[in-house]
């Protein structure tokens, strides 16, 4: 009889593998050790006995109990940020590591990343892993973690593709979305017996999205790409969940509301001074090009004089040296002096978040300016110098300046305080943005402040959007997928066309309200959404 259990489970995984693009004794091989891992102490995870400074939060022990013993190592871990991931992820890899399945692993991780998943692995999980180095060949590592940008390039990519792993993970694996992409075509050719891809946000635009990643998870499972979206375009939704549901975990944040701390959300109102009103109300006036808009402009203009001059000067078809002369003279800018006040009445580590790298730069100058030690962080920094800058800032600085490159990935829960400078007109930023200090592992309550100027574009965001706040909530991740379906392709966008074009504030609302219906009105199938979002 136990001979017969065994052969039904290697039968099992040879079907869902016969779309391997191996030869067919490396689809039995493969068959055979995603077997043997579902007959091994099939109910206990022994790797914990090893780790006792860890303590799984009830979710995250679901989702490791559930990769490892009902999807063959094989999953799309897709919790929303800052549920962690990355430790559904260690654990994982440690209870292979300690059953003797795993030896040669392979993480790919955005750049920016690197050291903090070194440090996780050998400090928490005591698995000796190590970065990529340029000069070492990849077979003289068990465990490596690269980036995915130097490990796509050649010669990498064919020393890589020739090798055979025991477990490839990809963090931020929302960026293998585009099966066009090198990204995907790269990774789509790993061999590797277990597979981990780590992303809260599977699908951002497409239904497609998540049936690529479940081609690199499960090939085969969702069959025919056309079959697959046509049984979701007529609302199929319990065969396709199923289907989904064998190869990916999915928590959301309010599933565990009770064990998190706090959020505290705060809006403080700035007055713009007599000039600088002056100048908002003269850009309603200027000629501006095509892909830059008076509504840009002034967004630009509620940041800092800084990104609005810039932007002017660099459109040659803007002619209005009297305007850009007046946004020279301004002394400072209102919103970024009540800023500092804020920072300083709070006397506490800040993380700040801008739109913009000029903006960045001004405040940073005017921290210094006034004794706040503040450090910036962007995307235009290599990875030396992003970690150099987060370890300033957890060590030494008070404040870290960042633009939405410090949104991604990042455990920054050592702070507990963030203050968005500039609200982005799309909430899954926001929520990414909150995710850096509102995550597994913070222990204070959370404050989260919106800083916003008045009568101005900053305001009528903040009325028309972002009081309708908890009408997003749970479909984080989903909104564009929700609106693409209504042939609205990029929710930000939309939102800078229905402000661009409205001919009053009372218009826009309207607008922007059925925009909202839209996106309240398809909650109902929250059950697929929940799992393929």
């Amino acid at each position: 009889m136990e001979l017969n259990i065994q052969t039904n489970h290697v039968n099992n995984a040879v079907d869902e593998m016969k779309d391997s693009p191996s030869g067919d004794w490396d689809t039995f091989k493969k068959a055979y050790q995603l077997n043997q891992l579902s007959m091994t102490n099939r109910n206990e995870i022994t790797s914990l006995k090893y780790l006792p400074n860890l303590e799984l939060m009830p979710h995250q022990q679901e989702a490791v109990e559930k990769v490892l013993f009902h999807m063959h190592g094989r999953a799309i871990l897709a919790d929303e940020v800052g549920l962690g991931k990355t430790i559904e992820a260690g654990v994982i890899l440690k209870e292979l590591m300690t059953k003797g399945l795993v030896q040669k692993v392979l993480i790919l991780v955005p750049s920016s990343l690197i050291q903090q998943w070194v440090g996780e692995m050998n400090q928490t999980f005591f698995i000796p892993a190590r970065a990529k180095h340029r000069s070492y060949p990849w077979e003289a590592y068990d465990i490596v973690i690269s980036s995915i940008d130097l490990a796509k390039k050649e010669p990498h990519a064919s020393q890589i593709i020739e090798q055979e792993y025991d477990l490839l993970i990809v963090d931020e694996a929302h960026r293998l979305k585009n099966a066009n992409t090198k990204n995907y075509q790269f990774v789509k050719q790993i061999k590797s017996t277990y597979c981990l891809l780590l992303t809260a946000t599977p699908i951002q635009n497409k239904i497609d999205e998540i049936y690529h990643l479940m081609q690199i998870v499960r090939p085969g499972l969702l069959g025919d790409k056309k079959i697959f979206k046509e049984q979701v375009k007529e609302s199929n939704y319990d065969a396709v969940q199923t289907l989904i549901k064998q190869s990916m975990v999915r928590t959301k944040k309010s599933d565990v509301l009770d064990e998190w701390a706090t959020r505290d959300i705060s809006t403080i109102k700035v007055d713009f001074n007599e000039e600088e009103k002056e100048v908002y109300h003269d850009l309603e006036g200027i000629n501006t090009s095509h892909s830059l808009t008076n509504l840009t402009l002034k967004r630009e203009f509620c940041s800092s004089r800084e990104a609005c001059y810039l932007s002017m000067q660099k459109q040659e078809n803007i002619n209005n040296e009297e305007l850009m002369n007046k946004i020279e003279q301004l002394p400072h800018h209102s919103k970024a002096l009540r800023t500092i006040e804020l920072i300083q009445e709070l006397d506490e580590k800040v993380i700040i978040f801008t739109e913009y790298k000029s903006t960045q730069l001004y405040l940073q100058w005017l921290c210094q300016q006034n004794g706040i030690s503040a450090v910036p962080y962007n995307g235009d920094f290599r990875k030396s110098k992003k970690q150099w800058m987060l370890q300033l800032f957890k060590n030494n600085a008070k404040v870290l300046i960042a633009t939405d490159a410090g949104a991604e990935g990042l455990n920054l829960q050592f702070c507990r305080t963030m203050i968005h400078y500039d609200l982005p007109w799309n909430p899954m930023k926001l929520e990414q943005r909150i995710g850096r200090i509102h995550r597994f592992g913070q222990k204070e309550d959370v404050n989260i402040y919106y800083v916003v100027l008045k009568n101005t574009i900053d305001e009528k965001i903040l009325h028309l959007l972002y009081d309708k706040l908890s009408v997003f909530k749970g479909v984080i991740g989903e909104i564009d997928q929700i609106l693409s379906n209504f042939g609205i392709d990029n929710f930000e966008d939309e939102v800078s066309e229905i402000l661009d074009e409205s001919r009053s504030e009372r218009e826009a609302a309207i607008k922007i309200d059925n925009l909202v219906s839209i996106i309240q009105s398809n909650q109902p199938e929250e059950e697929l959404r929940d799992e393929s979002s």
